[in-house]
């Protein structure tokens, strides 16, 4: 069975695709079977409602199973924010370095002790049955005091994991290396495992 990437982020898409071919799940992006997914306004008060938006918006487009991420960054001192306004959060939306640059301002004297963070990813995928199946992952951190790295995308400057001592930042990590740990990739591993017992 093959499955649309429901996702109009290229650098997410790459991510998707990349996680989810090697464990044998046959996934398509919009453009490769000649359609073009609508824009889905995220309108959900959660991660799961937001996931769900896009991703049965992309089945009933395409007629195919759509998986689906909405994911983004808590912070503890903030509240949880910036949750699901992680994207849009300097007020432009996808604007990657107004959005490191605010969280930093936020945080500017705050210590260590209370620069507590997560990356939360919830993955949906939506079967033309009606099926709905949802995952979810987290990596704990901490928000630096700069933004470091040139890899990755959205607020992996800024943030340090915990499961590398809070070293080095999302951006410093090789892809394998950030993909073993992100929350998207523990989220989508659930999911291939999940859609494996399906398929059979």
């Amino acid at each position: 069975m093959e499955y649309i990437l429901a996702t109009h982020n290229l650098k997410k898409r790459n991510e998707l695709s990349r996680i989810l071919s090697p464990r044998g799940i046959g996934v398509k992006l919009a453009d490769e079977i000649g359609i073009e997914l609508t824009e889905v306004d995220e309108t959900g008060e959660t991660f799961e409602e937001n996931a769900f938006l896009k991703a049965h918006s992309a089945c009933l487009e395409s007629g195919m199973p759509a998986i689906a991420d909405d994911s983004g960054l808590t912070v503890d001192y903030l509240g949880g924010a910036p949750g699901i306004y992680s994207a849009r959060y300097s007020g432009t939306h996808g604007n990657d370095e107004l959005n490191n640059e605010l969280i930093l301002k936020h945080l500017e004297k705050v210590p260590d002790g209370k620069r507590g963070a997560a990356f939360v990813s919830v993955v949906c995928c939506c079967y033309p049955d009606g099926k709905v199946i949802y995952t979810r992952g987290e990596c704990r951190g901490r928000i630096g005091y700069k933004a470091v790295g040139e890899g990755g995308f959205g607020y992996d400057p800024i943030f340090l994991p915990e499961k590398y001592g809070f070293n080095v930042t999302m951006a410093q990590l090789t892809a394998e290396q950030k993909d073993e740990i992100s929350h998207r990739g523990m989220a989508l591993r659930i999911l291939a495992d999940m859609i494996g017992e399906k398929d059979i």
